[in-house]
């Protein structure tokens, strides 16, 4: 087995509110390979704790690399330091696959599915954030293969200001976005709302019954994942099943045990686990195996960079069950230029899933080293401590 030699990490700028985050894995046997680990504003801490953390790895095989690492909820370097792991976990699990001559499933198990279905998020690249907006985003979107659409259009919206009448414009003012996506695109359609845990319970509550009639797909993150939301949490899943809606989070998670614990409080009808942060494609495959057992929906997050993108697809196909793949539609045209072959060509909701050898595509050096870094605000998850 091949033993490495570097490990580097890479920040990318895709806009004044993006950057992209990579770590690359060389071999003694000059191959390299990507693993991402995108998250806003973090960037100078995911580096430091790269260049410290993986020294360990120099000299060890790919194997026993891979076994060493473990998600760590309880990290003291928190969701960075996971992302860090996980990054590291994609690039050895593209090198593995290259060793086997497969595609970049091949060490994770059989294929299930060869066609994954998969939802545009539509939000990054709706710059005009009136109901029109969003409008026009999803139709672009639907006139190049999709036919599930997520927004989050409850900007600048806080828990502590959702009673205030500033923050029941702002809802109000999401409620109508979503109600014209659903006029423009007909019945068929599956649209989600993404409230990136800016809501209070009564108020997620209030908003559940405002949009009845709009027939949501899901409902995304309404409230932080903190233990003290738990009770909250079940009480919004409630509202919106009675509303035909189904409750989905968990983006953030760290880890097996998270999602078990999860799980066994009845939560949410669907989990999100993203393989930027969960622990790493192996990890993510383990709670999409956990979540077939426990009755609910696996939707891999997935809003990011090309790699991050390959890996998810990969995870999701050989995942027990995939409800849906999230997809980033058109935040910057560098999502294609960056890997040589993007693999984002969507018909009928479904992306086929690559069968080349490895990751399936080289990354432009070329173009990742004409973006460097440039420091952006953090996340809402930062802010809200999600």
């Amino acid at each position: 087995m091949p033993q490495i030699t570097a490990i580097r990490p890479q920040a990318f700028n895709v806009s004044p509110r993006t950057n992209w985050f990579f770590i690359s894995v060389r071999t003694d046997d000059g191959r390299i390979s990507w693993g991402e680990a995108s998250l806003n504003g973090w960037e100078p801490v995911l580096a430091a704790i790269a260049d410290t953390f993986c020294r360990g790895l120099i000299g060890m095989s790919v194997d026993d690399a891979h076994h060493s690492l473990r998600a760590s909820p309880r990290s003291p370097g928190g969701l960075a330091a996971n992302a860090v792991t996980s990054a590291v976990q994609q690039a050895l699990l593209g090198l593995m696959a290259e060793q086997q001559g497969g595609p970049l499933h091949a060490p994770l198990g059989t294929l299930q599915r060869r066609l994954v279905p998969v939802y545009a998020n539509i939000n990054r690249a709706t710059t005009d954030r009136r109901p029109e907006g969003f409008v026009a985003t999803a139709l672009r979107a639907r006139s190049r293969g999709f036919e599930s659409f997520k927004l989050a259009p409850f900007d600048r919206l806080l828990p502590g200001d959702c009673a205030s009448r500033e923050g029941q414009a702002r809802i109000r003012h999401g409620i109508d976005c979503i109600f014209a996506l659903r006029d423009a695109l007909g019945p068929d359609a599956r649209i989600m709302a993404d409230c990136h845990w800016r809501f209070d319970e009564q108020r997620a509550i209030e908003t559940l019954e405002a949009l009845q009639s709009a027939h949501l797909y899901w409902f995304e993150c309404p409230l932080a994942e903190r233990e003290a939301n738990w009770p909250a949490m079940r009480r919004i899943r409630a509202a919106a099943r009675e509303n035909g809606v189904l409750l989905a989070a968990a983006e953030t998670q760290i880890g097996v045990s998270s999602f078990e614990t999860i799980l066994a409080q009845g939560l949410y009808d669907v989990v999100m686990p993203d393989v930027k942060y969960c622990g790493g494609p192996w990890e993510m495959l383990a709670i999409a195996e956990r979540c077939a057992g426990a009755d609910v929906g696996f939707s891999p997050h997935n809003p990011t960079g090309p790699v991050c993108h390959r890996h998810s697809l990969h995870v999701a196909a050989v995942a027990p069950e995939c409800r849906m793949l999230e997809m980033q539609f058109d935040e910057s045209p560098l999502f294609g230029e960056l890997i040589m072959e993007s693999n984002s060509d969507v018909r009928d909701g479904a992306l086929e899933v690559p069968m080349a050898t490895g990751l399936g595509a080289e990354m432009n050096v070329a173009v990742l080293e004409a973006h460097p870094f440039q420091a952006v605000p953090p996340g809402i998850e930062t802010l809200l401590g999600a």
